[in-house]
């Protein structure tokens, strides 16, 4: 069950992209599983790709190609062309080729993506005989179709929209997601697709997904697998009548930021909120850290723990867990008796130790919320770091146990 992720909102039209959706029944027929992507002519695209050192072929292809031409994107489910060494390559070039030849572009002007199980063949076949009823199917207002298409264990599709003015001039920001288990960074299986019609360089885009990615796809877990296939794109077509941003600075580029930023961050706990059999939706905040590094190591020491994600799904207010892993997270010469101990708004350890003021009861009361916040004030510097977790419950066991059958 999606915690606190209902209907898609609107999802504006992004002038200068269209998608198209079709059924190429890769893992179960009649499915839409295949999502043609179209950028306008001179359209810049910037992505992240997983760290995963067995990154599926897609991936190993869109990298070369990132920079270049782009005017598709390919995406398939139901196989993750991962695992698959050099035919898992030569059968996602084939689709690639295909797509161009149908739509008279450059080989290289296509990036392929895909997701699902690692380690089978990619029927290239299927993918083939679908990609003209895909074309067929372009629109600009397919975002809802297409956060469907892209869907594999999640239960909703995800997506998010923000406009804002500039110069009596309308910029929109569209962007859908997908994902619900092995979901842990770098990058967060996880797509990402963001488009807008503002006009950016090359260079400004791409340190702009870097840093959108690093606080939101790069700041969410479920399960702490990264995966073979993640990546994150950050289109932009340059349709709207303004000036290039050519540098990270001025009125444009902020308004810009902050509207990409926004897309990026509700995309990416959209993933949390339907991850895998959760039950909560819990936000680890660690503040007072020498730096932001032993702030993540701490805050990750918590969201990974199965004892801590079985206790929340048990709404069991078990905070010798979440002492236990602080402990274990690997910072230096750690004073525990300057640390703190939140949950929600309750303190459940005080230098260290249990709080003198709390109670069972208040304990169980936060943990019986669907949206929890564990806050750990480690009391050694400035530095602050949040990332979104779940809890672990029976239904993700199953759903995993399952995947494959």
């Amino acid at each position: 069950m999606a915690v606190g992720l209902g209907p898609l909102s609107t999802l504006h039209p992004v002038p200068g992209f269209e998608l198209g959706i079709a059924s190429a029944g890769i893992k179960r027929p009649g499915r839409k599983d295949v999502v043609v992507m179209r950028c306008a002519e001179g359209s810049r695209i910037a992505g992240v790709t997983t760290t995963n050192a067995f990154c599926a072929a897609p991936v190993l292809i869109t990298r070369e190609r990132l920079g270049g031409e782009v005017r598709y994107l390919l995406t398939n489910t139901g196989n993750a062309n991962a695992g698959t060494g050099a035919d898992g390559l030569a059968r996602a070039r084939r689709a690639c080729a295909r797509l161009a030849e149908l739509t008279g572009v450059a080989e290289s002007a296509v990036l392929p993506f895909s997701t699902g199980v690692i380690g089978e063949p990619l029927p290239v076949e299927k993918i083939e005989s679908a990609l003209q009823a895909a074309l067929d199917d372009l629109k600009a207002d397919n975002w809802e179709a297409a956060a469907t298409g892209i869907m594999t264990t999640d239960t909703l599709p995800k997506g998010a929209s923000r406009q804002f003015q500039h110069d009596g001039v309308t910029i929109t920001v569209t962007g859908i997601s997908k994902g619900a288990g092995m979901i842990r960074p770098n990058m967060a299986t996880m797509l990402g697709y963001i488009a807008t019609d503002a006009k950016v360089t090359q260079g400004v885009l791409q340190d702009l997904v870097r840093d959108a990615a690093n606080k939101s796809f790069n700041r969410i877990t479920i399960d702490g697998d990264t995966s073979t296939n993640d990546c994150c794109m950050l289109i932009a077509t340059g349709q709207a009548a303004l000036a290039e941003i050519t540098e990270a600075t001025g009125e444009l580029f902020a308004k810009l930021k902050q509207a990409v930023f926004e897309v990026f961050m509700e995309v990416a706990q959209a993933i949390v909120r339907d991850g895998e059999g959760a039950t909560k939706f819990v936000t680890v905040q660690v503040n007072g850290g020498g730096t932001h590094q032993e702030c993540l190591d701490v805050a990750y020491a918590v969201a990974h723990s199965p004892l801590i994600k079985t206790a929340l799904f048990a709404s069991d207010p078990n905070w010798g867990r979440i002492l236990a892993a602080v402990g274990y997270a690997g910072v230096a010469q750690l004073d525990v008796s300057k640390i703190d101990v939140f949950l929600g708004e309750v303190c459940i350890a005080s230098k260290g130790c249990r709080a003198t003021t709390y109670t069972e009861e208040q304990g169980a009361a936060v943990m019986a919320r669907e949206e929890i916040t564990i806050r750990i004030e480690l009391g050694r510097g400035t530095c602050s770091e949040t990332i979104w977790t779940t809890d672990l419950s029976h239904e993700y066991v199953k759903i995993n146990a399952e995947y494959r059958t």
